[in-house]
């Protein structure tokens, strides 16, 4: 009778997470659309766009990977998640004060290093507030609301460029939704630990006693194989980290879709017409998962990926280009929400920290790379090669997506 409050808190927690992710999203997206029309009048181009970007995100990337560590360790997870959220808002209206691209990349620097330390750590809270059953609805719900502020973010910023004032102005607005974000996060986020549905509490219960048995014959222990990443979980992120080598960072889709003729002051249009898509298409697809296999609900996210490369490829008419940007929202809500369930999935429950670091931090270095060689092939080769050789990673991980997301899922079935 005493797990309905339990619930009731968890599921408080669990909305939390959704509204800081909201206001810390509005504060990240009003910089994050303007920023390459920013870095142009600072003398900056797609190459040095390029830099910054992978290795913000590979920063991002490490921090990551050490989170997910400190997750499966530390009881108390919620101090590292507002920690991460009061650096990363404290440092981004810094932006307007910035006159050179090596400045921006330091901002950038801290600023994913904060989202890193918090986002494993937060991203485990999120498991533990739902039973199994549900995990793929509940990073729905997250992306939904984080894509939400995406929305907002956009229409924030091009408010403040309506009214006349400059592209500075924008990154110090950021600072009102960012406050919000800190202000949710410190008082609303619970800690989760040691929250589990009767179903996971039951199975954990059943392993301690085999454990104890087989102590009593002096055997091993069959609860240190659980602290292994299980083979099934690298033949998914082996699929998705060479589907990653092509994701380079979403910047060359703003500087491709200016190139095509749309201007650089609609630059947050464009963001906000992807995460349209993406808030509304997040939820179901996260909810989609819990009743199908994921691997083929992701696998159909990169066929989106793929599609919409193509079309930026050939860059043919600014309509176009608008649609494309529409459809490839849809590409981030069948993949985002479900490979993070996925990989919860793939392992138990006291090493998912320590997967989910391992996940980011891979997919994250690829980005880096993918990042970097985008930039460099736009650089000698013109827009085009880049965007076709994303396409075609993009292809082939979908058949290893779903030859090892089966595999896997067979496997899975045969232990139980």
């Amino acid at each position: 009778m005493r797990r309905e409050p339990e619930a009731q808190a968890s599921s408080r927690s669990l909305y939390a997470f959704g509204f800081t992710s909201f206001f810390n999203d509005t504060a990240s997206e009003m910089a994050y659309w303007v920023l390459p029309a920013f870095l142009a009048t600072i003398g900056a181009g797609p190459a040095q766009l390029g830099l910054i970007e992978g290795i913000a995100e590979s920063v991002a990337s490490l921090a990551k990977l050490f989170s997910g560590y400190l997750a499966d360790r530390w009881s108390r997870r919620k101090p590292l998640v507002v920690t991460g959220y009061i650096l990363a808002n404290a440092v981004k209206p810094l932006l307007g004060f910035v006159t050179w691209w090596g400045e921006v990349l330091a901002i950038r620097f801290v600023d994913r290093l904060a989202k890193g330390a918090r986002g494993t750590a937060r991203d485990v809270m999120v498991a533990e507030s739902v039973p199994r059953e549900r995990i793929g609805s509940a990073y729905g719900l997250i992306q939904a609301m984080d894509s939400a502020g995406a929305i907002a973010g956009p229409l924030c910023a091009l408010l403040v460029l309506a009214v006349g004032r400059d592209l500075r102005s924008v990154f110090f607005t950021a600072a009102i939704p960012g406050s919000l974000c800190v202000i949710v996060a410190g008082f609303c986020i619970r800690e989760t630990k040691g929250v589990a549905s009767p179903r996971d509490s039951s199975a954990d219960t059943a392993e301690e006693h085999r454990d104890i048995a087989l102590a009593a014959h002096g055997a091993f222990p069959a609860r240190t194989a659980s602290h292994r990443l299980p083979r099934r979980f690298y033949q998914v992120l082996f699929a998705v980290a060479l589907f990653s080598l092509g994701n380079s960072s979403d910047m060359f889709l703003v500087l491709r879709a200016e190139s095509v003729g749309i201007p650089v002051s609609l630059a947050p249009l464009l963001g906000l017409v992807f995460n349209l898509t993406y808030t509304l298409a997040a939820w179901p697809a996260g909810r989609l998962s819990d009743r199908v296999s994921r691997p083929v609900v992701a696998g159909l996210g990169y066929l989106v990926f793929a599609l919409v490369y193509l079309v930026f490829g050939m860059g043919s008419s600014t309509r176009l280009i608008w649609a494309a940007m529409a459809f490839y929202g849809l590409f981030y809500a069948l993949t985002t929400p479900v490979l993070k369930a996925l990989v919860v999935e793939t392992v138990s429950a006291e090493i998912r920290g320590r997967a989910l670091g391992v996940y980011f931090s891979v997919t994250s270095v690829a980005a880096l790379l993918a990042s970097v060689i985008a930039g460099e092939l736009w650089k000698f080769y013109g827009p085009p090669l880049p965007f076709f050789l994303s396409a075609a990673a993009a292809v082939v991980s979908v058949f290893l997506l779903w030859v090892g997301g089966f595999s896997s899922t067979k496997e899975s079935s045969n232990e139980m």
